[in-house]
């Protein structure tokens, strides 16, 4: 994997043992400007590792971590990099306001107090001991601690998790304006609808190596499987011994049915029941999908 300009952070080939545990088995992985990469996998599969390497909390033991075309650990890639995880270690005496005076500190043109607290929704918060917050207005201030400096690159682990709706989705909201201001964010998450929402690029770990790679949509397409909705009389047994019909199941009068081949299914279905009504098709979700792939045998390394 070639760098370039547009490249922030990289692993090439990465490597990562812990004892007689393979972490990492040569991955790679790229981010650029612009751009929200979803980094998903299993507990274990490999995620907190990779960060670990990108942020030079750790050292591979084979391959390389790249920061801005730099070791990772160097004080000048640091700063380009805002990092929220889900252990902060902020002190809790202290109150929101000091915190953000205090991480703007470390960085030559951070944002304004005002700017962080309109994209982090902090407003009324200034004032208040982090100690005594909740746990989603906890998260909000981690998310403001993280994006204060600017940074080129910004490291999202599991960012909403204790949000309400509202708080979430202004979370989204500002990861998209600081994508559309150039920078990159990897991020790492457990709500699939989240990367659903967010991501340009997915990449899916599995026992350490990439499973797949590719857009929200081509990873759906690797999944060759519809749900097909609809009220009819027809029997959920019949139809589950359909050729291409994978389960078949009735809720009250809708017939719901998981199909490789939707067209042939539906065109059955019209055939056979002249009552049919509210038909309903729809493709593989993320989450359909991530669990599909996750049953799929990853390919011998050479």
């Amino acid at each position: 994997m070639a760098d370039d300009d547009s490249t922030l952070a990289q692993l090439s080939a990465a490597a990562k043992r812990y004892g007689g545990t393979c972490a990492l088995d040569g991955v790679d992985l790229s981010l650029r400007g612009g751009e929200v990469v979803a980094l998903l996998g299993a507990n274990g599969a490999g995620k907190s590792t990779a960060v670990g390497l990108l942020l030079g909390l750790l050292q591979p033991d084979a391959g390389r971590a790249r920061l801005f075309g730099m070791p990772p650990s160097a004080l000048a890639a640091r700063r380009g990099a805002g990092v929220m995880l889900q252990a902060a270690g902020i002190p809790a005496t202290l109150r929101v306001g000091e915190l953000l005076q205090l991480t703007r500190s470390y960085y030559p043109a951070p944002r304004s107090v005002a700017d962080c607290v309109a994209l982090a929704g902090l407003e009324g918060l200034l004032g208040r001991r982090y100690g005594r917050l909740s746990g989603g207005q906890q998260r909000r201030v981690q998310f403001a601690l993280a994006i204060c400096g600017r940074p080129r690159l910004l490291f999202l682990d599991e960012p909403t998790t204790g949000l309400d709706i509202q708080a979430r989705e202004q979370v989204w909201r500002a990861v998209r304006e600081l994508v559309a201001q150039g920078s990159a964010v990897l991020l790492t998450t457990h709500y699939l609808e989240e990367a659903e929402a967010l991501a340009d690029r997915v990449v899916m770990l599995d026992a350490g190596r990439v499973a797949a790679e590719g857009s929200v949509a081509q990873i759906r397409a690797r999944v060759v499987q519809q749900r097909i909705r609809c009220v009819s009389t027809l029997d959920a047994a019949v139809v589950a011994g359909w050729p291409q019909v994978r389960s078949a199941v009735r809720l009250d009068d809708t017939l719901e049915i998981v199909t490789a081949g939707a067209e042939a299914v539906v065109r059955r279905l019209l055939d056979e029941d002249s009552g049919l009504s509210e038909l309903e098709v729809r493709r593989a979700s993320l989450a359909e999908a991530f669990l599909e792939l996750g049953r799929e045998p990853l390919p011998e390394a050479a």
